[in-house]
């Protein structure tokens, strides 16, 4: 096997794992829970999920003001994109009527959707100013500035409770 024909087959082994991947968040997996009907004798629920795939963004780029020594935001926000599967809880439910009705089988059902996060990110200043023609070319000091960029959550997860 040549070289080039290795490199072939390393990319097409990567270009076959990237595209599977966006599609691996909407076929439900189910969650084995066999064990916790063995160990505490009760029916367990059947639950089946998709796995979610987080997507890296491109982190921002730092900006800088006039006056300022220092970007605007020293620890840049990592944006990250997640793709949440759609989620299926089935259980069955017991008939609160009595024992001569049939027991109902309740389920949550939450479609996929997908949801954008922003980490955290840090504002730092530093306590001198730019030179300063008036100050014969020296900087002033200030008082140094110090920030905390909260984390950002966007999204619309919804679910459907219903009874059967």
């Amino acid at each position: 096997m040549t070289a080039r024909g290795s490199i072939a087959a390393l990319m097409t082994c990567m270009a076959a794992a990237g595209a599977a991947s966006p599609a691996a968040a909407d076929v439900p997996v189910g969650v084995p829970l066999e064990g916790v009907e063995s160990t505490l004798g009760i029916d367990a629920p059947r639950v089946a999920t998709g796995v979610p795939v987080p997507v890296v963004g491109a982190i921002d780029a730092p900006r800088f003001h006039t006056g300022e020594l220092m970007p605007e935001r020293t620890l840049p926000t990592v944006p990250l994109d997640l793709g949440l599967g759609r989620t299926l809880v089935a259980s069955k439910v017991p008939n609160a009527l009595g024992p001569e009705k049939k027991d109902a089988e309740g389920s949550l059902e939450a479609p996929a959707t997908t949801m954008a996060a922003r980490g955290p990110g840090a504002v730092l200043g530093l306590p001198l100013t730019a030179p300063d023609a008036s100050n014969y070319g020296l900087p002033n000091v200030t008082l140094p500035k110090l920030g905390v960029v909260g984390p950002e959550l966007v999204g619309e997860p919804s679910a459907l409770l219903g009874l059967h």
